[in-house]
């Protein structure tokens, strides 16, 4: 019987979600704990941004990256400091999930680019599609090959890190999904949000998408529940449970 304590699966903290929704329903660390809802891995919250020390890559079970509203060019010191952890992470082989922002620091500290869209915000419930390559994917198989998910981005990974292996996307955004190696998943999708959060983020924004020509009360409209995508932190805290008795 294993009598010590395992190591944590960690969430970095690189963003805060706007304060009038961080008031009535917590933070993106509160949601993506809520996902994960692992039973056996005690969860630790890391913030770059406030000084935290990153741990050791073999300390820890799995990472999760937060979304941020922040930009990866823009190439903050605690962004880059993060970079540089996070690829001996994932040389190391434990199991990282990077989220919108996480997403695209992973392409970024891999060797690959992150940077705006050329068709700017992309912001509500929008299609994942799935590649043929996420039928054998740690993370994404047995999922349907289209599900809705919520997203709100103005930058991409706009180029993969040598090796990697695009997972999921389309006319919009090329890459939705993407693994390098064996346990790095990057997705440029919010699994940690509900409707109710999507719409707040659609309500906060309003003014500066209508500044854009953007009907958002039309996109409100169309914010759904999105269970598939949710389901993947929940999938992602198994990978790292297993790992963590590797």
């Amino acid at each position: 019987m294993d009598n010590h304590r395992p190591h944590p699966l960690v969430i970095v903290k690189l963003g805060d979600t706007h304060a009038r929704l961080r008031k009535r329903r917590g933070d993106f660390e509160h949601w993506i704990a809520d996902g994960l809802d692992s039973q056996t891995l005690p969860l630790l919250v890391i913030d770059p941004r406030r000084g935290d020390t990153l741990p050791e890559p073999d300390a820890v079970s799995g990472v999760v990256i937060t979304g941020s509203h922040a930009m990866v060019s823009h190439r903050e010191p605690w962004s880059e400091r993060t970079a540089e952890w996070l690829a001996q992470v994932v040389a190391h082989g434990t199991p990282v999930l990077g989220i919108c922002y996480g997403h695209q620091l992973l392409a970024h500290a891999l060797g690959g680019e992150a940077g705006d869209h050329p068709q700017g915000i992309e912001i509500g419930t929008v299609t994942v599609t799935l590649d043929e390559a996420a039928a054998t994917d740690p993370l994404l198989q047995g999922l349907p090959a289209e599900f809705p998910a919520h997203v709100v981005h103005l930058q991409s990974a706009l180029r993969l890190p040598e090796g990697a292996v695009r997972l999921a996307g389309n006319a919009h955004e090329p890459v939705r999904a993407f693994r390098v190696g064996t346990n790095a998943w990057g997705v440029q999708f919010h699994p940690e949000f509900d409707a109710e959060t999507m719409r707040g983020y659609v309500d906060t924004l309003a003014d500066d998408l209508k500044a854009r020509g953007t009907d958002a009360a039309a996109l409100r409209d169309r914010v759904a529940e999105t269970p598939t995508a949710a389901a993947l932190l929940g999938r992602f805290a198994r990978i790292a449970e297993a790992h963590r008795h590797a």
